[in-house]
């Protein structure tokens, strides 16, 4: 081959090299080996993007300058920008992406952090950007700061930013509840003060229209997106049936029931004064929770000593309060959208959820108590002790004081709609007359988040309110308010969006290193636990030793004393190598396994490269 030939050769294989890399990033071909599929659009979202009317616009704003301190950021920019291609692709033409580098000081900056993209903070002081802005029409959305700890709901995150866009009016909330969440007027002739209005609501209604609801009412309002039900109280027999249709129409229910309210067990002392009758601290709907199959005991409340808020007794004492129950973020479902991010809550002398046995419903636990809990009956908190209520506990295993109920409800009025002589908690149910045109089961799959709790929604157990410069303001002192809002933000939103579940991450563990330490722990774990507690007690004796000393400060050197420090000391120090050495045997496998994959991963493709080579020379030979 003349000199020539090898050049265009050589120029013609750079050509290749540069051709096929083009069409893999350009031709939209794909193949997903991720055991979750998380490089994979899901269904919902490609008919949520086929629905799309208008064009949209996404706006992807990442400082390039902070790619070099983050390799993270850096890498999971990347995965952002290949899931947001695919939804261009996907869209048809109705989505167009745009990266942009918002330098310092630049018409760029200035568009991100008007359009809400938050600055993230470097180490050394600086600011970086890393958002996602939508724009259809005059309606513009934004993901504030996007972040590799959420990247299980990258493409939920991304889907809802795209539906919320098109969105141009608020959903309607019902809301049917005895507790005063919107406030209420008081009455001062008889010594009572209005109540204002809870920062929930304050929260949804910055997303919905709240529609109330009154107890008595026969129906519920048409065209309503989704139904809050909270501490409900002797609702009519026909509101109750309207409820059921409503939930087996496919329609979102959230549901907070309480089997001790702390604000009623308050006003029962207030009313007890006056001489008026005595609430419910209690609240259930019996019969729409049996004929869905949920179990769900008003007489209980669960108590967890692993979990106890510490409250102050009236001696000014402290005590941890077990059914108080002050939870943290290992008691919160990761894997669901409403509780994926929270990291604390606070409920008060709440009950318990489960499924009924036989149910075909979908029970997916969102907030549980440790495996230490039990429970106590609601009755007595009224006149134990705080001190007499933690003895009761008996631990029986985790309890669930909220959760997501999916699937195909049946109807709790298989008869018909009852007739409304009384509330349809009490026993009269008997339908009017036959109807054909009622819902025995769910025309969709339903879907019911059900709490057992509900003063977690007041604002004394969810913010801090203070005075800042004369007007008065409130911090979020836990999750409660955020788990409100994400219950109901996820529940509202298109059928598509609500069948989006959170995939993997990226990142993956080396599980073969992580089986290896727990293997060698545990091989070794008694011998050290017996070596650590021999070095402990030479080291006492010695300090003991050592601590013999006259009023002169000076150690009292007898030979025997002598003697035995010396001998105590080659113990320790002997003790201490063989520790050093069990703590290397921890390691031996582990640090064999990294030298083998540092071998294959420097010596692997030169050998692959030089066996095809000499393949490729006998080939030619032949």
């Amino acid at each position: 081959m003349t000199r020539g030939k090898k050049t265009l050769t050589i120029l013609l294989l750079l050509l290749g090299l540069v051709l096929a890399n083009y069409l893999a990033t350009s031709v939209p071909l794909r193949f997903d080996a991720t055991s979750e599929k998380i490089y994979t659009l899901s269904p919902g979202t490609r008919a949520l993007l086929a629905k799309s009317g208008e064009q949209t616009t996404l706006d992807l704003y990442f400082s390039r300058n902070a790619a070099g301190q983050f390799v993270e950021y850096k890498n999971y920019a990347e995965r952002v920008r290949e899931m947001l291609r695919q939804y261009e692709r996907a869209s048809g033409g109705r989505l167009r992406l745009n990266v942009i580098d918002p330098e310092p000081d630049t018409p760029e900056e200035e568009k991100a952090t008007a359009a809400g993209i938050e600055p993230q903070t470097l180490p050394g002081g600086g600011q970086f950007y890393f958002g996602l802005v939508a724009t259809q029409a005059d309606q513009q959305k934004a993901i504030p700061a996007l972040t590799p700890q959420r990247e299980q709901f990258l493409e939920y995150d991304v889907s809802e930013l795209v539906y919320g866009v098109g969105q141009t009016e608020k959903k309607k909330l019902g809301l049917i509840t005895s507790l005063p969440l919107q406030g209420s007027p008081g009455m001062p002739m008889m010594g009572q003060q209005g109540a204002e209005p809870q920062f929930v609501v304050s929260e949804w209604e910055q997303t919905y229209k709240i529609v109330p609801v009154q107890a008595q009412a026969t129906e519920l309002p048409k065209d309503l997106d989704v139904l809050a039900i909270i501490h409900p109280e002797n609702l009519s027999a026909k509101l109750q049936f309207a409820i059921d249709q409503f939930l087996l129409a496919g329609k979102p229910v959230f549901l907070a029931v309480d089997p001790s309210s702390a604000y009623f067990k308050r006003a029962a002392g207030q009313e007890a004064m006056f001489g008026g009758p005595q609430p419910n601290v209690s609240s259930d709907l019996p019969v729409l929770l049996n004929g869905w199959g949920i179990a769900y005991d008003s007489q209980k409340v669960v108590g967890d000593p692993e979990n106890a808020e510490e409250v102050e007794l009236r001696d000014q004492s402290h005590l941890r309060y077990p059914v108080w129950l002050n939870l943290a973020q290992d008691s919160f479902n990761v894997k669901a959208l409403p509780t994926a991010q929270l990291s604390t809550a606070l409920f008060i002398e709440a009950g318990s959820v489960a499924l009924k046995p036989g149910s075909t419903l979908t029970f997916t636990p969102l907030v549980e108590t440790s495996a230490k809990s039990g429970d106590v009956p609601a009755a007595a908190l009224q006149f134990a002790q705080p001190e007499e209520v933690a003895r009761q506990v008996t631990p029986s295993g985790k309890r669930t004081i909220a959760a997501l109920v999916t699937g195909k409800f049946k109807t709790a009025f298989p008869e018909g709609p009852p007739r409304d002589l009384a509330p349809a908690d009490k026993k009269d149910t008997k339908p009017e007359k036959a109807d054909e045109t009622s819902l025995k089961e769910s025309k969709a799959p339903g879907l019911l988040i059900i709490v057992a709790d509900t003063d977690w929604l007041f604002d004394d157990y969810s913010v801090r309110k203070f005075n800042f410069m004369g007007q008065a303001a409130a911090e979020p002192f836990n999750d409660n308010l955020s788990l409100a809002a994400n219950s109901l933000d996820f529940m509202a939103g298109s059928r598509d969006l609500i069948s989006i579940r959170g995939k993997g991450n990226s990142v993956r563990p080396f599980t073969v290193v992580k089986r290896m330490e727990a293997d060698a722990a545990e091989k070794y774990k008694e011998k050290l636990t017996a070596l650590e507690a021999r070095i402990t007690e030479v080291q006492g004796k010695l300090a003991e030793l050592q601590g013999k000393k006259s009023e002169g400060g000076k150690l009292i050197a007898s030979p025997e004393v002598t003697r035995a420090i010396e001998d105590f000391q080659k113990q320790s120090s002997a003790l201490r190598g063989e520790r050093r050495a069990i703590r290397r045997s921890l390691r031996e496998g582990i640090d064999a396994l990294e030298n083998r994959l540092l071998v294959v991963d420097l010596l692997g493709t030169p050998i692959l490269v030089c066996a095809f080579g000499l393949w490729y020379q006998r080939r030619r030979k032949s």
